[in-house]
């Protein structure tokens, strides 16, 4: 049997897709997979997560096609399926999720060299890390998530990131549900919200949009009571082979000094 041509369209996806071996499989990637780096420099582009490029990817001839709910659009899985043998849907939405997720990669790939002694590894890795989070009580804070800016964004309490912060006893604001999928997932903020006020701690993350040092004051003055604080958002918002490291980084985020 000839090897599975793979497509990843989602960058959590191609970085626990090398992580099981696979990245000699690997036809196709947007430009927003970049980890592992070596892994995958070789590997073509085919666009962005929402502007696939897919008469290139049909001359890719991908036997297998990762999306995912959250970072590809809908009308682009369908397209997919058109030409593409086996269409993958994954929808992390909480860390547990990844145990799900290890098992529907091993699924699909279990024929080839490997892959279930690395599914196998990830599932024990992770599953070790959540001990670790859920083993120490965590005092409550509330968080704001700052994605971007001008507009202020953040995220609803049913994202993967605010349900990974809540490992630590953080809840996030505001209180919202964004639902599976679509622009109520990431809230848009006036700046003038009551519960501004009572935030403890605002995290900036680095991605999607990239905060840095200059934009700390400009936070502070959104909740001068809270603590605010540049964060790593690839190890906050990558799930799969990135959920171990996400839990041991927002450990030792929280985790008093």
């Amino acid at each position: 049997m000839s090897p599975p041509r793979i497509a990843s369209l989602v960058p959590s996806a191609t970085e626990t897709l090398v992580a099981l071996g696979l990245g000699a499989c690997l036809v196709a990637r947007t430009g927003f997979c970049i980890h592992p780096a070596e892994a995958v420099k070789a590997v073509p582009k085919v666009g962005g997560t929402k502007d696939v490029n897919l008469a290139k990817l049909r001359k890719l001839a991908p036997t297998h096609v990762i999306v995912n709910v959250d970072e590809n659009r809908l009308e682009t899985a369908a397209a997919l399926r058109e030409f593409v043998p086996e269409v993958i849907v994954t929808h992390p939405s909480r860390p547990e999720d990844n145990l799900a997720l290890f098992e529907q990669l091993h699924a699909a790939f279990a024929s080839q060299p490997g892959v279930d002694e690395r599914a196998a590894q990830l599932s024990a890795e992770f599953s070790a890390a959540l001990a670790r989070c859920r083993a120490r009580a965590w005092p409550g804070e509330n968080v704001l998530y700052l994605i971007w800016r001008a507009p202020w964004m953040t995220v609803a309490r049913d994202t993967y990131i605010a349900t990974l912060l809540a490992e630590a006893g953080w809840r996030t604001w505001p209180d919202a549900l964004g639902g599976a999928h679509g622009a109520g997932r990431y809230p848009t903020l006036s700046g003038d919200e009551a519960w501004l006020s009572g935030i403890d701690r605002v995290l900036l993350s680095s991605e999607p949009y990239r905060f840095g040092p200059e934009h700390l004051a400009e936070a502070q003055a959104l909740c001068p009571q809270a603590r605010v604080q540049l964060v790593d958002g690839e190890c906050l918002s990558w799930w799969g082979a990135r959920g171990a490291a996400g839990l041991d980084y927002l450990h030792s985020l929280a985790a008093p000094a």
